[in-house]
C-alpha cells in the first residue's frame, strides 16, 4: 500500500487518482487532518495512519498563505526523502492550482517510477472536453496541441487523438439545439447472463420473468411522464440500452418501441438506436420488429472473437453466433451496425486481440467501439478476485495502436472517447465510425452538452442547464424501482421546476 499524506484536505481526489494511475496494482490511501471522517472528503483520518503498513509515503504540503506547495516521496520509516520538489502555486484560481499541483506531482512520480502516462495528468472521464472547448473558442490545432502537452503532459499520440475526436464531435454537434433539444435513454436492465467483468445495472432475465410485465408498465409510466414534461422540447436522439434490450421477447420489444413512437413527438429525432448487444439474444423475429419501426442503427457486441475468453467471462454465446447474428442483420437491410470489443480481457495478449481485429476487418461493421477493461467494485471479477488469481490482464500501447490501425483500415474515424477508473493500461474507450455513421447520443452522454432524460431502473437523467449538469439516478433494484416510481417522478418534476427546464 501507498500512503498519500496531506497537511490539508484539499485536492485529495485529484491527487489520489493521479497516484493510483502510476501504481495501478497497489492500494493507495489518502490521509488528511480531518476532524470527522463523515465530511465526505474521501480521506482517512491522520489518526489511522499508524494502523496500516505502507511501503511508501507521498507527502503533500500546502501553504495557502504563501502560495507554495511541496511534494516528497519517501520509504516508510525513513527520514530522508527519495525525491522531492517545491513550486509556486496560486490557490486563488482553483482550476489553475489543480493543474500546477498535478503537473508537479506527475513530474516527480514519472522520474521516480521511470514511466510516463499516455494521458499525463488527465484522470477524468472526458479528456477530450478541453480540446473541444478550445476548438469552440476558435483556437488552432497547433495551439490546442501545445496546451494539452504543456498543461497536462499528454503524449503526442493522445494529444492528436483528442484533436481528431474533438474535431469530429464538433461537426456532429454544431447543428444540435442544446437549449431546447433533449435526448432520451430507455434502460432494459436484463441480460441472458451476467458477464464476469460487468458492473452495469443488469439482471439475468430468467430470474425476473414474473415481474417483466410490471417493469414494462412502470417504464411506460415513466416514459409518458417524460413525454408530457418535455412536450415543449425537441427530441433529438433515442437510445434503448441496458443490459440487453433484445432479452425482451419480440412482442415485448414491439410493445416498447411502439409505445415510444406513439407517446413522443419524433419530428426532430435524428437518430434511434437499439443496442441489440448479445448475439445469443438476437433472432430474426426481434430484428423484424426493430426494422418494422424504421430503426436502422443497432449494436451487435462480441467483446472478443476468442471462444476461450468468451467461456471465461461468462458470455453464453459462440463466435459463430456472432457471425450469424451479424450476417442476419445485414441480410435484413440494417445499414448501421456497431460492434463492441474489449481490450484487457482475461488471458488475452497481442495475438488474441489480433485474431479479433482480423475478424472485424472481415466483418466490416459501420462502427467499432473499443473498450479498455475497467474493473469496477461491483464486478464479480473484483468481488471474487481470489478465485481468479490465475488470470492475466494485458493492455499495451501496441495493442491500442493495433485497434487504431484496424479502424483506419475500415475507413473509420474516432468520434467519441471517454475513460473510466481502473482501466487496463490506463488507456481509454474510443468509438470509431465510417462517414455519416457516428452515434450522436454517444457524444452527448460524454460531453454534457444536452439534457438526457433517462427512464428505467438504474438510469441516470442528466439535466444540462447553462453549462452545468444535474443528475437524478433511478433505483437500480427492479422491485424498488417499480414500487417507488411515483417518488422518482416527483423528484424529477421538482428538479425540472427548480431548473426551469420545462
Amino acid at each position: 500500500m501507498i500512503a498519500v499524506i496531506l497537511n490539508k484536505a484539499e485536492y485529495e481526489y485529484d491527487v489520489h487518482s493521479l497516484v493510483k494511475a502510476f501504481f495501478p496494482g497497489i492500494e493507495v490511501n489518502i490521509y488528511a487532518p480531518i476532524p470527522d471522517e463523515k465530511t465526505g472528503t474521501g480521506a482517512r483520518s491522520m489518526e489511522k495512519l499508524e494502523e496500516f503498513y505502507h511501503e511508501a509515503e507521498i507527502i503533500v504540503d500546502y501553504d495557502f498563505q504563501g502560495n507554495k506547495a511541496c511534494v516528497a516521496i519517501r520509504k516508510t520509516g525513513r527520514d530522508e526523502n527519495e525525491a522531492e520538489c517545491s513550486f509556486e502555486i496560486a490557490y486563488e484560481n482553483r482550476n489553475e492550482a489543480r493543474n500546477v499541483l498535478k503537473g508537479n506531482i506527475y513530474k516527480l512520480l514519472a522520474g521516480y517510477t521511470k514511466k510516463e502516462l499516455p494521458w499525463g495528468t488527465l484522470t477524468g472521464i472526458r479528456p477530450t472536453k478541453f480540446a473541444l472547448n478550445l476548438l469552440e473558442e476558435g483556437k488552432s490545432e497547433a495551439e490546442i496541441a501545445d496546451f494539452m502537452s504543456e498543461t497536462f503532459y499528454t503524449s503526442k499520440e493522445k494529444t492528436m487523438l483528442s484533436l481528431k475526436v474533438a474535431t469530429n464531435e464538433k461537426k456532429l454537434l454544431d447543428n444540435l439545439d442544446f437549449r431546447d433539444g433533449y435526448s432520451l435513454y430507455v434502460g432494459i436492465p436484463f441480460c441472458p447472463s451476467t458477464c464476469l467483468y460487468c458492473s452495469f445495472t443488469s439482471y439475468p432475465i430468467t430470474r425476473y420473468k414474473e415481474r417483466l410485465d410490471d417493469y414494462l408498465l412502470a417504464l411506460e409510466k415513466e416514459l409518458a411522464f417524460t413525454a408530457k414534461s418535455c412536450r415543449n422540447k425537441k427530441l433529438n436522439t433515442i437510445y434503448i440500452g441496458g443490459g440487453t434490450p433484445t432479452t425482451l421477447a419480440p412482442d415485448e420489444l414491439d410493445r416498447l418501441i411502439g409505445f415510444i413512437k406513439k407517446t413522443f413527438d419524433l419530428s426532430y429525432c435524428k437518430e434511434f438506436t437499439v443496442e441489440a448487444g448479445r448475439p445469443d439474444s438476437i433472432t430474426r423475429e426481434k430484428l423484424e420488429v426493430i426494422k418494422k419501426h424504421g430503426i436502422t442503427r443497432i449494436s451487435i457486441n462480441p467483446q472478443t472473437m476468442c471462444q476461450e475468453t468468451l467461456n471465461i467471462i461468462g458470455r453464453k454465446h459462440t463466435v459463430l453466433q456472432t457471425l450469424d447474428a451479424y450476417e442476419l442483420a445485414r441480410d435484413m437491410g440494417f445499414t448501421n451496425i456497431n460492434m463492441d470489443i474489449i481490450l484487457g480481457l482475461p488471458n488475452e495478449d497481442e495475438d488474441t486481440v489480433k485474431r479479433t481485429l482480423d475478424w472485424m476487418e472481415k466483418i466490416n461493421p459501420d462502427n467499432l467501439t473499443v473498450h479498455s477493461l475497467a474493473l469496477k467494485r461491483a464486478a464479480r471479477l473484483n468481488i471474487f478476485k481470489d478465485d481468479y488469481k490465475e488470470l492475466t490482464f494485458e493492455n499495451t500501447n501496441t495493442i491500442m495502436g493495433m485497434t487504431q490501425k484496424c479502424a483506419s483500415n475500415l475507413n473509420m474515424e474516432p468520434y467519441y472517447l471517454y475513460r473510466q477508473k481502473n482501466m487496463a493500461g490506463n488507456f481509454e474507450n474510443v468509438g470509431y465510425a465510417k462517414a455519416d455513421k457516428a452515434c450522436i447520443y454517444n457524444i452527448l452522454i460524454m460531453e454534457e452538452k444536452q439534457t438526457i432524460m433517462a427512464c428505467g431502473a438504474g438510469a441516470s437523467t442528466k439535466f444540462v442547464v447553462d453549462g452545468e449538469s444535474y443528475r437524478i439516478i433511478a433505483q437500480k433494484d427492479i422491485d424498488t424501482y417499480i414500487d417507488n416510481l411515483d417518488e422518482l417522478l416527483n423528484k424529477k418534476k421538482l428538479k425540472m421546476e427548480e431548473l426551469k427546464w420545462l
